[in-house]
């Protein structure tokens, strides 16, 4: 083989590596893209970088493998539809403290469900991967929880964050799947 034939061929092997690495970057983007939704979007707008975020967002999926994330027996789920229509209750007369329950009880399904439950941005990295169609529910709501510690948030935008929470809960409970099948 001479000298030239040799060039062309390693220029072929070059490109042909180069357009199947492209590929696989790109089946990576469109599965990312996919499974997380809007996340993703946010996930670029949060980094700047489409790299990054993409690289973050696989962590996360990663990262929750590794846990034990199961449905809720019916019971255990009975309990926290019950706790929640309390929750909603106390709205009209406690909108404040509804608020703070709402958090404490959906930090209690995402416990009772397996996902860890320490810092606020861990969490809705977590559920995000299993719900990131509602994850941003989770954090206009909390949003919202803290300008209600800080006394700055109003009944409307108390009403908005207990929707935003339902949301995510009954994403959680996985109440619309069960009612699908029944």
């Amino acid at each position: 083989m001479d000298t030239s034939t040799a060039i062309i061929l390693a220029i072929v092997v070059i490109v042909l590596v180069g357009a199947v690495a492209w590929m696989m970057m790109q089946r990576r983007t469109e599965e990312l893209r996919k499974r997380f939704g809007p996340e993703y979007d946010r996930a670029i707008t949060e980094h700047g970088d489409a790299r990054q975020a993409e690289a973050e967002l696989a962590a996360r999926q990663k990262r929750v493998e590794h846990l034990d994330i199961h449905p809720l027996d019916p019971a255990e789920r009975e309990q926290f539809i019950d706790a929640w229509q309390t929750t909603q209750s106390h709205f009209v007369d406690a909108p404040a403290e509804a608020i703070k329950d709402a958090d404490r009880l959906v930090s209690e399904v995402m416990h009772a469900r397996g996902y860890p439950v320490g810092d606020f941005e861990q969490r809705a990295a977590d559920v995000s991967v299993d719900h990131p169609i509602v994850v941003e529910n989770y954090r206009a709501a909390h949003a919202i929880a803290l300008a209600n510690e800080r006394g700055q948030a109003g009944t409307e935008e108390l009403r908005q964050a207990l929707i935003h929470y339902r949301v995510l809960f009954e994403d959680l409970l996985e109440t619309r799947e069960r009612e699908v099948a029944q």
